[in-house]
């Protein structure tokens, strides 16, 4: 009996081939765009996709103050925290994190967060996110490739 020709290959942190990209976040819808970079940057659109290793790419958001929520969102939709104290249950919309300084950086980093696994691995994740207000961001020097999101499923 012949052994078998295809070996699956998983991919190491040393093997990972990571990729500098930047999204804008321009008349984006909030939730779409999250799902997208969250798929980002757990590497699921790469080929080598291994679960359990950082295998995403370095996603960068220009232009996070123009995103878009559809509907009453903005107003309606309720985000809770809590302290861990009795009674220390805090809600807040999009609205109020918006208006304290960093709030888009805040709201996109908080619906992101929701979307990767419930791990140590999704806190590894997040460091490999960078949100900009505007259409300038630090990063040149690692020459991002700029992607249209639209494109990703």
């Amino acid at each position: 009996m012949d052994t078998l020709s295809y070996k699956t290959i998983s991919a190491k942190k040393e093997t990972v081939k990571k990729e500098w990209v930047v999204v804008d976040a321009t008349d984006q819808i909030l939730g779409r765009m999250a799902s997208k970079v969250a798929k980002l940057l757990r590497g699921k659109y790469k080929p080598s996709f291994t679960p359990h290793v950082d295998c995403g790419d370095n996603v960068i958001i220009v232009n996070a103050d123009k995103i878009q929520l559809t509907g009453k969102k903005m107003t309606d939709r309720v985000y809770l925290r809590y302290s861990l104290y009795p009674g220390g249950q805090k809600a807040s919309t999009p609205a109020a994190i918006i208006a304290k300084p960093n709030g888009y950086d805040k709201l996109i980093r908080r619906v992101v967060k929701g979307m990767l696994p419930k791990n140590k691995l999704a806190a590894k994740l997040l460091n490999n996110l960078y949100i900009y207000e505007g259409p300038e961001h630090k990063q040149e020097a690692q020459s991002p490739k700029a992607i249209d999101i639209n494109l990703y499923k």
